[in-house]
């Protein structure tokens, strides 16, 4: 016992992590993350939701340096941070692409997680994984890893491919702030997209049959999307006498309680990274507009302004995930 301690003392953490015992056995932890990748690489819903999510973001894509690319000719387009525009900017017959995003983002969060666990229990593969000599927390942690691997690369490979189309349509080159800002954006959407396969995973422990995990996922998703902000806005109008406005107190109360939902906080992040010239998320006194100089903030203080929100979102998904590790974990399978 002390020498197989020395010994692994000796290799380093790295190594251990994706080695077993020895250099000729590979970690189990990462074989289940590879054939998890593979499952859902070769599943038929990976390729219609991601065929799904491409299609309606090239064609934002191409509203918008259809919108560039005319404004540009006319000479009414703004030479600060023209290249977020591909990101922004549309004509009207498409959303922008980052409302896409925003909007059929949790649908590939949630199309990856509603089944990982129930189905297997279902098929009765989950017994038999578990009767192996391998921990149980590798299997809940390979499943959420393989699935945010995937969401990661698709999400990056996507932001290249706006990139290089608005590159070789524009021929305008991204400012190196203006790459940080849409990385940042990247990073932002995976977070946001990561929350709903935490949630995901819990229905799919928590509900035993693959359709209710699902329809609760969906709902989920429908309610915060667009149910929540309406409730909000009906239960302030219900305290608001009839001919008043609400204070800026009220306001700034209204707009914490809509942070709540995931949606709202991706929202506040998009809007700071990809529009460098708002320089606040709510509403400002008189006295604080007052000599305010129009400009653009740096990435630095765009990055300081939803701060607060970049560590909801992330909070929102940690939570999630610990919820579904403490299910699992004692969730008793037969």
């Amino acid at each position: 016992m002390a020498e197989e301690l020395k010994r692994r003392k000796a290799v380093p953490f790295f190594n251990r992590m994706f080695w077993g015992k020895n250099k000729d056995t590979i970690n189990p932890f990462w074989v289940i993350v590879n054939k998890e990748i593979a499952d859902h690489i070769r599943s038929w819903r990976f390729v219609v939701l991601i065929t799904i999510i491409a299609l309606t973001c090239f064609g934002s894509m191409y509203t918008a340096i259809t919108s560039i690319g005319e404004a540009l000719k006319s000479g009414k387009a703004d030479d600060v941070f023209i290249f977020l525009k591909v990101f922004t900017v549309s004509d009207g017959t498409l959303p922008s692409y980052f409302i896409f995003i925003s909007f059929l983002g949790p649908l590939l969060g949630i199309g990856l997680g509603f089944d990982v666990i129930n189905s297997e229990q279902n098929r009765g593969t989950l017994t038999r994984v578990l009767a192996q000599p391998i921990p149980r927390d590798y299997l809940i942690n390979a499943k959420f890893l393989a699935a945010l691997i995937v969401i990661s690369v698709l999400f990056l490979v996507l932001s290249l491919l706006v990139i290089g189309a608005g590159l070789i349509a524009i021929g305008i080159p991204p400012t190196p702030e203006e790459f940080i800002r849409i990385f940042l954006f990247t990073i932002a959407a995976i977070i946001y997209v990561a929350f709903w396969l935490n949630l995901s995973i819990v229905f799919s422990i928590r509900f035993q049959q693959p359709a209710t995990s699902a329809l609760s996922g969906i709902a989920s998703w429908l309610f915060f999307t667009i149910f929540y902000s309406m409730i909000v806005n009906v239960v302030f109008n219900i305290f608001i006498p009839e001919g008043k406005k609400l204070s800026i107190a009220g306001e700034q109360l209204k707009l914490a309680i809509q942070r709540v939902a995931p949606n709202q906080l991706f929202s506040d992040i998009t809007t700071s990274f990809l529009s460098p010239s708002v320089r606040s998320l709510g509403p400002l006194t008189m006295q604080q507009m007052q000599g305010a100089i129009p400009g653009h903030l740096p990435v630095d203080q765009s990055f300081t302004l939803v701060w607060s929100q970049i560590v909801g979102l992330v909070a929102l998904s940690t939570l999630c995930f610990i919820v579904s590790y403490v299910l699992f974990m004692k969730k008793e399978i037969k």
